[in-house]
């Protein structure tokens, strides 16, 4: 990781000295700023933007698919250089993308992908490669024995897609572990805990838990707490929030999947630079397990 950080910054030193004055104005659309994970992701975003002078625009869909719409068509109308999108719905922003593609200014996506329209890069973690460590990681805790339950994110995410594909791919290699439930819970705090409320009367002897973001597992624990659960089953969530990480050390949460939120909108921003001015390629993030054990 700490070798990925330095070569960015040299990166961004390098850029700088080649961009021959050019400034110019991006486009940053967000799923929703009401997750940290995502207002980490954000402040990479306008660190890098400052680094390079570039005129960073940041809008907020609020988790609406709509919203974002209108905020991609206001930005397009603003004519500005280059959209970063970290899709709400990988399916509804397509529309988006595509009136982005016919003005002719370039699109990446962050995160999250598109399912239609031309994307010059995408930035993400391996959310398929995270699903397996956690599927991995209960298969370890339960001694490959034991019921789990899924909180799923919003259902039209490529993220909740591909955690919950590496996940129950995985998970089928246990064969005395049954995934006896998938809940959706958008990804959300307060849903995670409404749905793990209703998850523990269904099935009152569940063992583990997944949730596709740290939001819903919080969520949950609340739940599992209120009901005297929280020695009985394992939880794994999904970003390495502050507060998941503070939960693990507390030894509520057991683990989570941890992402660079920071860095990728570092490299959005860096990336979109360098397309304007020499091209692009895309690289992945890394991801590692944290636990009580090294989380720090």
């Amino acid at each position: 990781m700490k070798k990925l950080l330095l070569s960015v910054l040299v990166f961004l030193g390098l850029l700088a000295t080649v961009s021959f004055g050019a400034k110019f104005t991006m486009g940053l659309s967000l799923s929703t700023l009401n997750n940290p994970f995502f207002v980490t992701l954000r402040d990479g975003a306008v660190d890098a933007a400052k680094k390079l002078d570039i005129n960073l625009i940041v809008v907020d869909a609020q988790d609406n698919p709509a919203k974002q719409l209108s905020d991609i068509e206001d930005l397009i109308q603003r004519k500005v250089n280059f959209i970063l999108i970290n899709p709400t719905d990988s399916s509804a922003i397509g529309s988006a993308v595509e009136k982005a593609n016919k003005a002719g200014i370039p699109v990446a996506t962050v995160d999250r992908n598109a399912d239609k329209g031309k994307t010059v890069f995408h930035i993400a973690s391996d959310n398929v490669a995270g699903g397996r460590m956690a599927a991995r990681y209960i298969a370890d805790a339960l001694k490959g024995q034991g019921t789990v339950v899924e909180l799923v994110g919003i259902p039209g995410s490529s993220a909740a897609r591909d955690r919950g594909a590496g996940f129950e791919d995985e998970l089928a290699n246990y064969p005395k572990i049954k995934l006896v439930a998938k809940q959706t819970a958008n990804f959300n705090r307060a849903e995670g805990l409404s749905v793990m409320e209703n998850l523990l009367k269904a099935y009152p002897n569940i063992n583990a838990v997944f949730a596709q973001n740290d939001e819903m597992a919080l969520g949950a624990i609340q739940a599992i707490k209120a009901a005297g659960k929280l020695d009985k089953i394992t939880v794994v969530g999904f970003d390495a929030i502050d507060d998941a990480i503070n939960a693990i050390k507390k030894g509520d949460m057991e683990a989570t999947i941890a992402q660079q939120p920071y860095l990728m909108g570092q490299m959005g921003v860096t990336k979109a630079f360098e397309y304007l001015t020499l091209g692009t390629v895309f690289f992945p993030v890394d991801l590692q397990v944290i636990t009580k054990s090294n989380a720090k």
